[in-house]
């Protein structure tokens, strides 16, 4: 077996022993993993996986998970270049343990590989089921998904698990690198101020971080892929490239969700207008009122903007400065709401150049903004945007969330799309339940359930600790680990399919299509 030699940066440039492949046709093996997670089938799933509402929806062309992952990884490599052209930059990030181009784009196409059907909407609601049926103490979340994908249920040829990808970029896919309850000790949601992601849920007490990017059942493998930056890094600290990669995905969200929700008309001038504009007019005087008098105004313009101001100082007062807050203000009225949404969106080619000019200039002004900090703040990566950039960002996120995700319709829309989920998770439950039907089992199902046992009775015999449920002490016996194996199975089977095909197996399993074969799903 062929030595894994270190690069200048002490990360190793080979995969587990093997350089590269027999079926990989680059010579460089990040460049050879940037091609394993394009050539993927969890990749080519991404086309068929919602953004936010699903385009069929809509009569248009919106953005999936697929073209989301291709922006992100177009706009990390632009970030990227523009930092190791700057030598003082280069000299920066090599201390942290070097940045390159390959393992920047790889993370940026990979980084959403195991995200579930119906976008964010599914993530929450297979991890309630993880959590609440199954016992699974690491619940569901779609990072940590996406590293297993890559680690365990990816394959890219006989004899091997996952897509075999080097160290660096396994390390530059842990946006949050931490599991949810326990490691690294100690954990970072205890730290006086944990990093993004990683303090639990308000209305969840208990449950552990919200965001990671690791289960224990791949913790061994996080502990590998971040071996070589020991002593560069925090345990809780991304790589330079994982903060590249997240920092671009703050860009590319802020940026075409926007775009789609103009294109579909439901972003409208006005009423983006009059929240904006009030607050800038009466800034000092929504400053003046308390919490309670601004939360009894209820919806009145202006509110809801002064309530992001609060709480970007209250959770990052390390950045958040109100003058910089009121030009992001300005400039998001200038260039959205002035530029782009005055004039209704008609197909037209004015329009698509409108849209096309907004998107293109919004990103070079953010790619613009990047630095590059040593030591950062606990709620920033060592690549982050600057101040005013930064407040920009938060603006345009606000009016995504403010005047989509809170939309009564798109509510409706979710809650039908919960219901589907659950339904399907206990219906393939029931099927793994059921003796009688074990030889007749989805050949994916059955495969997915015989690892997740082999694996949940491993971490038993290795670190039992690891398998206990907040709330729930008492010892896993062979019942429960079984139930928590059928759970792992059945959620990771649903994950991997897209919206079409989790409705569509719904449906066969209900009985209600009589139609025996169907390209939508193979079982």
């Amino acid at each position: 077996m062929q030595d894994v030699q270190p690069t200048r940066t002490g990360r190793r440039s080979g995969r587990s022993g093997v350089r590269n492949g027999p079926g990989d046709l680059a010579a460089s093996p990040f460049r050879a993993d940037r091609d394993r997670v394009s050539s993927s089938a969890f990749f080519a799933r991404l086309g068929g996986v919602t953004q936010v509402v699903s385009p069929s929806g809509s009569g248009l062309l919106l953005h999936n998970r697929l073209t989301h992952s291709l922006k992100v990884a177009q706009v990390a490599r632009a970030i990227a270049e523009r930092l190791v052209a700057n030598p003082d930059d280069v000299a920066r990030l090599d201390r942290l343990g070097g940045c390159d181009l390959d393992v920047v784009e790889a993370a940026g196409l990979g980084h959403d590989l195991g995200h579930p059907p119906f976008g964010h909407l599914g993530e929450s609601v297979l991890d309630r089921l993880a959590r609440q049926r199954f016992l699974l103490p690491d619940g569901f979340e779609g990072n940590a998904q996406t590293y297993r994908v890559v680690t365990r249920i990816d394959v890219r040829g006989v004899g091997g698990d996952g897509l075999d990808l080097t160290a660096a970029v396994r390390a530059a896919l842990l946006k949050y690198p931490w599991t949810r309850l326990s490691r690294p000790q100690p954990h970072p949601r205890h730290l006086d101020s944990p990093p993004r992601g990683a303090s639990e849920p308000e209305d969840q007490p208990g449950t552990g971080s919200a965001k990671f990017s690791c289960y224990s059942t791949e913790l061994a493998d996080m502990i590998d892929a971040r071996a070589a930056f020991r002593g560069r890094l925090e345990d809780w600290q991304q790589t330079v490239e994982a903060s590249i990669m997240d920092t671009a995905d703050d860009i590319a969200y802020a940026i075409h969700d926007l775009e789609d929700f103009h294109r579909v008309g439901i972003l409208q001038h006005t009423s983006v207008s009059h929240e904006l504009t009030e607050w800038l007019g009466h800034a000092v005087e929504f400053a003046g009122r308390s919490d309670a008098e601004l939360a009894g105004d209820g919806m009145r313009p202006g509110c809801s903007l002064e309530r992001l101001r609060r709480r970007l100082h209250a959770k990052d007062g390390w950045i958040a400065d109100d003058e910089a807050f009121v030009s992001a203000v300005k400039k998001v009225v200038a260039n959205l709401v002035n530029k782009l949404l005055e004039v209704p969106f008609d197909r037209s080619q004015l329009a698509e150049q409108s849209i096309a000019a907004f998107s293109g200039e919004w990103t070079q002004r953010l790619v613009e903004g990047i630095r590059v900090e040593e030591h950062p703040n606990t709620r920033s990566g060592h690549v982050a945007l600057a101040v005013e950039q930064w407040h920009e960002v938060q603006v345009l996120k606000f009016v995504h969330r403010r005047f989509v995700l809170q939309r009564p319709d798109l509510a409706l829309h979710q809650r039908g799309q919960d219901r589907l989920l659950s339904k399907l998770v206990e219906a393939l439950d029931n099927w793994l339940i059921d003796r009688s039907e074990a030889a007749r089992l989805p050949h994916r199902l059955r495969d997915l359930f015989d690892r997740a046992r082999a694996e949940f009775a491993q971490l038993l015999s290795d670190d039992p600790e690891l398998l206990v449920v907040p709330g729930a002490p008492e010892p896993v016996d062979a019942e429960r680990l079984e139930g928590m194996a059928r759970g792992r199975a059945v959620i990771d089977f649903v994950a991997s399919l897209t919206d079409d095909q989790s409705a569509a197996l719904l449906e066969a399993l209900s009985g209600r299509t009589t139609q025996l074969w169907s390209d939508t799903f193979v079982l």
